[in-house]
């Protein structure tokens, strides 16, 4: 058998639902060995060869009807077994212990003390940097293992030498647990006892096979936003495949940047990419779609995010069928090209990803109307193994200008999706008990208020919609981004913390101006991300600022009619996490003053805020 095939070199990673099961992937191939995505429950029989496990994440609780389990035979396999958060649970309630829920939850970055004298922390110093995103705990620790770290009272990490089998709380996988790899690589070569044997393959090449091998002699209609990964996208297909068979179309959804489908032609053309504008603004404000069986409103009439998502991913498709017409090309002998990537798919529960992840937040490339397609084989994805910081290297190594491959990202659904809809405010019956429980981070110079509007995050591997908490008075930035990531962990009802520039808020904030997707609350939200953007090329951010979304929410502070804008920095690498700015450090304070002078010379803002959370528990966008 040659080591390519030899199972024994390879490691099974059992996905219960993670957001980042990929993330785990990466880093194992990373540190080159082989691993294998597989459902959770695979039948032992399919793993028995495999040299080691890692156990992922899910959104389930061990003990709820619905928790998924692996196949009982792996505890007694003797096999090197690391499972994380969820994974960490199943193996100590399989061993005997218990898991319960505590009466507070970690979401963010966490100090722990480990144990260095387990060999997953072999080398470590005492006290480490880590993710965590959960709400049950471990109550009891099994028999056999020993508490190989502690994040205060809770159970951070389990370990069990003799049996090589340790659990981990938190997500060593991810960029925001600085030992993170140190870890995994600790697991690999010094428990599962594996050889750094991979060679990663040439990805361009890859690519370039599945296009063509996939494609064939047919027509492929390739969407280009602008975006590194659509960008990306189309050069490959351009390199894959002759001429006549490719056609460039950029949609023009009335929800884009200030002239931005212009500055993506001319971007384009610089590597020889000619793409067709179609103006379809008319259609999207006006389009409704089919969700579970009934016809929704037209979008410019709906404030639900999600179904804001469907409506748009949808009528991209119709755009499609419009543009296929109008070329005059043969719908059953034309395939979509799209820069989808992998944390695309994750977010959007697609199976393409995992089996059991839940749904964060659909996005326009992978709607049921895409996924019909994708059944139907008309769809190639050259990037959907990938994460943004890899398409980038592809870029660069494609030679691409190095304004396309470090262009602040935008999603495909633009500004629809950066405009918080509702009609009326949101306040649940424990409106006033969730900001009572506020009031404990409040102190002299630093309040808090709860704001009737809710946004989407990601606790313990689900989706959360939930209140917005602002906190205003002294711009002292170190404490007030130690009260964003500590509120969340006691008050779970929140999953987003800002700052609210300006005048101290003393009292509570029940009243929103309605708002809906209509054209003139996107062309201000247009203005004010245009004026955000000016600033980011006047100070030269947009490569240290991995993503800065502009966010426009109908909280009127007082003015009722107006609304308010957020600024939400966010630096990262994978896209799966990621921790905001901090002014005065990675964000020059005369840059955020000037943003924040320039937002509120727009008529009807009456406020800017700064969004001062960490993914998880806050998503990149706030919908």
């Amino acid at each position: 058998m040659t080591r390519e095939n030899n199972l024994a070199e390879r490691v099974a990673i059992l996905d219960a639902g993670a957001q980042y099961g990929k993330v785990i992937d990466r880093r194992v191939r990373g540190l080159a060995v082989r691993s294998d995505l597989l459902p959770l429950d695979t039948p032992y029989e399919q793993l028995q060869d495999y040299g080691a496990f890692i156990l992922s994440g899910g959104p389930e609780s061990v003990y709820g009807p619905d928790a998924p389990h692996p196949d009982p035979k792996l505890w007694g396999a003797g096999k090197a077994i690391l499972g994380i958060c969820y994974g960490m649970q199943l193996i100590n309630q399989a061993f005997g212990g218990s898991v319960a829920p505590k009466g507070t939850r970690e979401d963010g970055h966490t100090t722990i003390a480990v144990d260095p004298t387990a060999i997953i922390f072999d080398g470590l110093n005492e006290t480490q940097n880590v993710l965590m995103s959960h709400g049950d705990s471990i109550d009891e620790v099994a028999e056999g293992f020993k508490t190989a770290g502690t994040s205060g009272e809770i159970v951070a990490a389990i370990a069990d030498d003799a049996r090589k089998i340790y659990g981990v709380q938190f997500h060593p996988e991810v960029d925001l647990t600085d030992n993170g790899v140190a870890m995994i690589e600790n697991f690999l070569f010094k428990v599962a006892k594996l050889e750094a044997t991979y060679e990663l393959t040439d990805r361009l090449e890859d690519a370039l096979q599945y296009i063509r091998e996939i494609v064939g002699d047919r027509q492929v209609l390739t969407f280009a936003s602008g975006g590194v990964d659509s960008t990306v996208c189309a050069v490959l297909v351009g390199m894959a495949l002759p001429p006549e068979q490719i056609n460039v179309v950029h949609v023009d959804t009335g929800f884009m940047r200030h002239e931005e489908s212009q500055a993506v032609k001319r971007a384009l053309a610089t590597v020889n990419v000619t793409l067709d504008v179609v103006d379809a603004g008319e259609q999207f404000f006006n389009a409704t779609t089919t969700i579970n069986g009934n016809e929704t409103p037209p979008l410019k009439e709906v404030s639900d995010p999600e179904t804001k998502r469907a409506i748009i991913g949808d009528t991209f498709m119709a755009v499609m069928d419009r543009v296929v017409a109008e070329l005059k090309l043969d719908p059953n002998n034309t395939v979509l090209a799209q820069g989808t990537l992998r944390p695309d798919l994750i977010e959007s529960a697609s199976h393409l990803a995992s089996s059991k992840a839940v749904t964060i937040k659909t996005h326009h490339n992978d709607t049921h109307l895409v996924r019909k397609l994708r059944d139907a084989g008309r769809v190639i994805e050259p990037l959907k193994e990938l994460h943004k910081d890899e398409v980038r290297i592809l870029g660069e190594q494609l030679d691409l200008p190095a304004e396309l491959i470090w262009r602040q990202p935008f999603p495909g659904p633009g500004l629809a999706i950066r405009l918080l809809c509702a009609e009326e405010p949101y306040i649940t019956p424990d409106f006033d008990d969730i900001n009572t429980k506020l009031q404990e981070f409040a102190d002299d110079d630093i309040g808090v208020q709860l704001l009737p509007v809710r946004t989407v995050g990601v606790q313990g591997d689900g989706r959360s919609y939930s209140y917005l908490a602002g906190l205003s008075g002294s711009a002292d930035w170190h404490r007030l981004l130690q009260k964003a990531q500590a509120i969340p962990k006691k008050v779970h009802d929140v999953n987003r913390v800002v700052y609210i520039f300006g005048d101290p808020i003393n009292e509570p904030i029940r009243d929103i101006t309605p708002t809906l997707p209509t054209p003139e609350a996107v062309e201000q939200l247009r203005r004010a991300d245009q004026e955000v953007n000016e600033v980011l090329r006047e100070y030269d951010l947009n490569e240290a600022l991995s993503q800065v979304p502009v966010v426009s929410f109908p909280v009127h502070f007082g003015t009722p009619g107006n609304r308010s804008i957020g600024i939400r920095t966010f630096i990262t690498n994978d896209f799966m996490t990621g921790v905001p700015a901090t002014p005065g450090e990675n964000l020059p304070l005369e840059a955020l003053d000037e943003m924040v002078e320039r937002l509120l010379a727009i008529p009807g803002i009456s406020r800017v805020v700064y969004d001062l959370t960490a993914k998880p528990p806050g998503t990149t966008e706030w919908e």
